[in-house]
């Protein structure tokens, strides 16, 4: 993969800061503990640490082995710690799981984007935030019938 321009590079962030945003955002408004600024910044750290792989591979790879999926696996250990510390358990209830999972699902975006898979990014993104919204409120009526 050739170093990228600055477009290529500036749409890539941006696409990411859309996409984590709208998954973030509905965390937001769900007044949940990790809300829009947090999905960003992690789906952007993830697509940074992406890029800069792969910038390194292309610096080294003619000197020494390189294997850029090394820095890659470093943001699926740092973002299961982090998911963690949104995992609350209070009695015999779980809470944060969502929040978690968004936590981790926008990780894969950025990384996705980063990586210059910009469809699949998008649709992942639609099927999150239909899961979010429109599960959710099939739940919702579901739990209604049952009691």
């Amino acid at each position: 993969m050739p170093q990228e321009n600055l477009a290529e590079i500036l749409i890539k962030i941006f696409l990411t800061v859309f996409l984590c945003g709208l998954i973030g955002g509905e965390r937001e408004f769900r007044q949940k503990g990790a809300g829009l600024r947090t999905h960003i910044l992690v789906g952007v750290g993830a697509a940074l640490i992406v890029l800069t792989s792969f910038y390194l591979y292309e610096m080294f790879k003619s000197r020494t082995f390189v294997d850029p999926t090394r820095l890659i696996t470093g943001i699926v250990t740092g973002i299961g710690f982090l998911c963690g510390g949104t995992i609350i358990r209070g009695g015999n209830q779980v809470m944060g799981l969502t929040t978690a999972a968004t936590l981790w699902i926008v990780t894969g975006i950025g990384m996705a984007v980063g990586a210059g898979q910009y469809l699949a990014a998008t649709v992942v993104t639609v099927v999150v935030f239909f899961v979010l919204i429109v599960v959710r409120w099939f739940e919702i009526k579901l739990k209604d019938k049952i009691r």
